[in-house]
């Protein structure tokens, strides 16, 4: 039996923001209370820094297996739990592609060896796979994963037939990346007449334009609602798809969700000029307008969850030129800090953070015991200093290819420590050598 005991923090838990003591025994929460006493408990006195759930990502790419010169479960878990992150959800376009039952055991089994962070798997739906989609255990990953549209990993699914067989076969959460392909094929040629591959970075927006986005997600909406489908929107980009989504009911009773991620919050179409492909991801970054809807709708609840949409590449891979450029770029490492200095900004409230960072995703794919700190819950739990200025440099970057869309940019901000199941993964700029990462569990 192992006890730590957590003195003097300030809790951000529950729209709250207080003063207390945290005991740990073993994997959980054992108490909280305000002045604790434990003699048989090791004391991290963290002197009035915040204290906080461990993050819940619901949507990485760890790249393993097969893409594993960019990333793998344990470089990238590793970088997670330094961002604060203790559970992630990683999608399926790897290789090979995660679209059967054995190759998402085959990557659960992976993970039990070498994530420092709790894990869960989606389940990637293909034009071919339904009756393995139907054989899903809805406890034994989070959901399943549909590209709507072109990505990374060729795993476009657009048989609107199957589509529909889809969303009425399964009670499990449907995540969709919502991008029309005819959309997105036509204005790419009318972009590569003109400049050929060597199209300039700023056009992204235009060719994976607010339209291409708009159309995907809102006959994925009107679909879901045909079905009765449980939808959940990957990654908003546009202000206009906004319209989409309600506040009116608590996020348990809602039937169609949304996402929205850091670089969404965080960049616009003018970064491009400096940026370049460092910042091209799928669906675009778009205009400041745009970002400034996407977070009106996250600070009035239409949107529900905050991820990063974490996919590395290597450096030499992104400076290619537009049309061999791959799209996305390493997060989770950055993710609550970009998020924190939003709230020394007063764009958000700690507590608007945590919600949507770690309480929605627990509501959201019916977590079991993670995403609050509440006395029985599993001990992940993470330790800012909202007064320790830190920039991001090459040799504090801990992502496996190396460079961050970050790279340069002083947060305000630091993670100083991060518990995965009352194990101590991440101190002070040091990992743990052991993992302690688990399979994710559901109440469903």
């Amino acid at each position: 039996m192992k006890k730590i005991l957590i003195k003097n923090a300030i809790l951000v838990n529950e729209n709250k923001v207080y003063e207390s003591d945290v005991l740990l025994k073993d994997d959980r929460i054992e108490r909280i209370d305000r002045d604790i006493t434990e003699a048989s408990a090791e004391v991290l006195d963290v002197n009035g820094k915040y204290l906080m759930p461990g993050i819940i990502d619901d949507q990485v790419h760890f790249r393993e297996p097969g893409l594993t010169h960019k990333g793998d479960i344990a470089s990238e878990s590793r970088a997670a739990v330094a961002g604060g992150i203790t559970s992630f959800m990683e999608q399926p376009n790897t290789n090979p592609q995660t679209v059967t039952i054995e190759k998402l055991e085959e990557k659960f089994a992976m993970a039990a060896k070498s994530a420092f962070a709790n894990h869960s798997f989606l389940f990637g739906g293909t034009n071919d796979n339904l009756e393995e989609i139907k054989r899903l255990d809805k406890k034994a990953c989070s959901g399943v994963k549909l590209f709507l549209g072109s990505s990374t990993g060729n795993m476009l699914v657009d048989n609107e037939e199957v589509i529909e067989k889809i969303f009425s076969s399964t009670e499990m959460v449907i995540s969709a990346h919502c991008e029309d392909e005819g959309t997105i094929r036509a204005n790419l040629a009318k972009y590569k007449e003109k400049y050929g591959d060597d199209i300039p970075v700023k056009f992204h927006p235009l060719i994976r334009s607010e339209e291409a986005c708009y159309l995907s997600s809102s006959k994925a909406i009107a679909l879901a609602e045909k079905t009765g489908a449980r939808l959940h929107v990957f990654h908003l980009s546009t202000g206009k798809e906004t319209s989409l989504f309600r506040n009116d009911i608590p996020l348990k009773d809602k039937k169609i969700t949304a996402e929205v991620c850091i670089h969404h919050l965080w960049f616009a179409d003018e970064d491009y000029d400096e940026k370049g492909t460092l910042i091209k991801w799928n669906p675009a970054v778009k205009t400041a307008q745009d970002r400034s809807r996407l977070w009106e709708a996250l600070l009035d609840d239409r949107l529900d969850v905050i991820a990063t949409d974490h996919a590395p590449h290597l450096l030499q891979e992104k400076e290619n030129v537009y049309t061999k450029a791959p799209s996305g770029g390493p997060l989770v490492q950055h993710a609550l800090p970009a998020m924190l200095d939003k709230y020394h900004e007063g764009v958000i409230s700690l507590e608007k953070i945590i919600e949507k960072m770690c309480h929605n995703p627990s509501i959201l794919f019916d977590i079991e015991n993670r995403g609050y700190l509440r006395e029985g819950y599993y001990a992940d739990l993470v330790v800012a200093d909202l007064d320790n200025p830190w920039k991001v440099e090459k040799s504090n970057i801990a992502y496996k290819c190396g460079w961050s869309p970050f790279e340069g940019h002083t947060f305000g901000s630091k993670i100083t420590h991060t518990f995965v199941n009352g194990h101590m993964a991440y101190a002070n700029g040091k990992f743990s050598p052991e993992t302690h990462g688990r399979r994710l569990t559901f109440n469903r």
